[in-house]
């Protein structure tokens, strides 16, 4: 077998049990990602090219960090979902990354609007998202908005390994036909 083909096999059983831990204890596990990584590395670094563990394997770990460290920063998403997107880059290499990061956030959105749905809170998430907006537009009119000091009520959480995965297999789906 190639070496793209053991990078793909293992990133889905990586991202399979990324999904079941999410789906079970709402969390990621730091030793599946750190065995993830080395092994994205390592296959990497055996796939005959040495320069492949920097030009692609660390190239798109980075990429999938920073594509969502600012949504971990922002308080919208947990670290083990950063951590996973950036396992996920160390595979795939920074374009495919950086695509399936995209795909992810389109990917979330659906999870995230049928999770509303399903719970029957779409209009406290419509308020939600009228209040984030509020202090934007206040901006762009030149007004100074105020300070928030409470908190939005959630809507709820979810499993955001669920859309990590999603995306990721749909790039993967489509890189190779």
């Amino acid at each position: 077998m190639s070496t793209e083909t053991w990078l793909d096999l293992a990133l889905i059983a990586v991202l399979l049990l990324a999904c079941a831990f999410d789906l079970g204890q709402r969390r990621i596990p730091n030793r599946l990602l750190a065995a993830g990584l080395l092994f994205a590395l390592a296959l990497h670094l055996f796939s005959g090219n040495v320069a492949s563990v920097l030009s692609s394997g660390l190239a798109g770990f980075a990429v999938g960090m920073l594509m969502f460290l600012p949504l971990y920063l922002l308080r919208a998403m947990a670290a083990g979902d950063v951590k996973l997107m950036a396992t996920v880059g160390a595979f795939l290499g920074p374009s495919l990354a950086f695509e399936s990061s995209l795909a992810t956030y389109c990917a979330g959105g659906i999870l995230a609007l049928g999770i509303v749905l399903a719970r029957r809170r779409g209009r406290t998430a419509m308020i939600n998202v009228g209040m984030l907006l509020q202090p934007v537009l206040m901006r762009l009119n030149g007004v100074r908005p105020p300070s928030a000091d409470t908190p939005l009520p959630s809507v709820g959480g979810m499993p955001y390994a669920l859309a990590i995965t999603a995306g990721t297999l749909y790039v993967m789906w489509l890189h190779h036909t």
